[in-house]
């Protein structure tokens, strides 16, 4: 049966919990917020099976074969601006919808926690659009993402799955097959934030506005791309906003503060991804091609498989792109191939979470230093 007994080699990514025959492995929340799988051992029946299916204790080999690269923006500007990046996200999305697909992502739920949930209609495609730096919940409510999607695998609908790299690992396990109908899209991660530490960020910046959150957006544009910042709109029309160097919740994932522990140690940071296409800011893209820098937002597309480009030239016609050398692509995005380095002071941040009010944890850990 799996058991965790280092926290490094567990991404949280539900596909044990979901492949369990017999439904006794659930996910569930240590002190630092992140969830970690727990087996009922007096109904596991000692199969084995969530130990073949984990996809760090079965690493994939990596081929080191490089992508193709391509810088992309969409060409209508409003889908842009509501985009992280250049809004490529949202032509993939398109397509799936168009072909009478399933689209899954990471959302907000009602009380701004991150979970992923999956839409059928292009109205709904605002709710998954745009960057959300905490980890996302794949078993909301005891729910499996994973299973739900294979649902409509099964069922002849195709998929568009988006997530992490650990989380396409975590799905492509657990399927245990290919399917001609699925897509993944996973995407350069830094690293994923405490979802607890999210919660009390809410809780806190409500707390001051004297209202309750209404939006929320990690990457608005209102100051830049370059400089693009967190966004909080609360019921009492209370805006707060800050650039990412100056607010303390991206201060405190930017900084590797609040990441969890696998994250130090990726499995899944290769050159070639599970994935049939990675999604990215164009870090650096003026050494590149800066006649495309109007600084609203350019996304570095990296086509993975023979069906990443098959999609990628449905697209083509609603977006201005530029091929560009795979190194050259990915000289400003280290994360792409590189852990982030664990801060010493990790281990005392998060004592001082459970023991200190939220506002002295800004105060002692939201600052650049």
């Amino acid at each position: 049966m799996i058991e965790i007994k280092n926290k490094k080699l567990c991404s949280g990514c539900t596909a044990c919990a979901s492949v369990c025959p017999v439904n006794c492995i659930t996910m569930e929340s240590d002190d630092e917020g992140f969830l970690y799988p727990v087996v009922d051992k007096s109904r596991c029946v000692n199969c084995g099976l969530c130990e073949k299916i984990c996809p760090i204790l079965n690493k994939k080999e990596d081929k080191k074969i490089p992508p193709k690269a391509y810088a992309v923006i969409n060409n209508d500007l409003k889908v842009r601006m509501n985009s992280s990046s250049g809004g490529a996200f949202s032509l993939l999305a398109d397509y799936v919808l168009d072909n009478g697909g399933v689209v899954f992502g990471a959302s907000f739920d009602e009380k701004f926690n991150v979970c992923h949930r999956y839409i059928e209609r292009k109205e709904d495609l605002q709710k998954l659009r745009a960057s959300k730096y905490v980890q996302s919940n794949l078993a909301e409510g005891g729910v499996s993402i994973f299973k739900k999607a294979k649902e409509f695998l099964d069922g002849g609908r195709m998929v568009l799955f988006t997530g992490t790299a650990c989380q396409i690992g975590g799905l492509k396990s657990y399927l245990r097959k290919d399917y001609d109908n699925l897509i993944t899209q996973d995407l350069i991660c830094h690293g994923v934030p405490s979802p607890l530490v999210w919660k009390k960020y809410v809780e806190y910046r409500s707390k001051k506005a004297k209202a309750n959150l209404q939006e929320v957006s990690f990457r608005d544009k209102r100051l830049g791309w370059l400089l693009f910042s967190m966004r909080m709109k609360f019921t009492n029309n209370k805006v707060y906003q800050k650039n990412h160097l100056i607010d303390p919740m991206f201060v405190m994932f930017l900084f590797n503060k609040c990441l969890r522990p696998c994250c130090y140690a990726c499995s899944f940071k290769t050159i070639t991804r599970q994935s049939d296409v990675t999604l990215a800011d164009f870090w650096g893209v003026n050494s590149v091609c800066k006649k495309l820098n109007d600084g609203k937002g350019i996304s570095l597309v990296l086509i993975q498989t023979k069906k990443g480009a098959e999609i990628f030239d449905k697209i083509k016609a609603k977006i201005t792109y530029l091929e560009v050398p795979f190194e050259k692509a990915v000289a400003h995005n280290k994360m792409y191939t590189s852990s982030v380095k664990e801060k010493r002071i990790r281990t005392k941040f998060f004592k001082d979470l459970n023991s200190l009010p939220f506002e002295k944890i800004i105060r002692k850990y939201g600052w650049l230093i």
